[in-house]
């Protein structure tokens, strides 16, 4: 599964060919949790609140790239790196 960014310990992923709606996986320390393009925590098991601002934050500043990697994804395309949250 592609990594898409990292930043404090934080890693981004996405995967090809997903469902709906446009999402992004996120793992910190073994938690994980499944984001929407906004940052909202989807599900998953994210309990670390800074983890979760700093993956809204980050998620808001590159909505526009997250966008073009899941389209890109949705038709086998690679998956750009988007610069990490610093």
């Amino acid at each position: 599964m592609p990594y898409v960014s990292m930043f404090f310990g934080i890693i981004i992923r996405m995967f090809h060919n997903e469902h709906n709606p446009p999402h992004f996986h996120a793992e910190y320390q073994g938690q994980k949790g499944l984001f929407d393009f906004d940052g909202n925590l989807l599900r998953g098991n994210m309990k670390s609140n800074t983890a979760k601002k700093l993956i809204r934050e980050w998620a808001l500043l590159h909505k526009e790239e997250l966008q073009d990697n899941w389209n890109r994804a949705a038709h086998g395309k690679q998956i750009d790196r988007i610069e990490p949250l610093n």
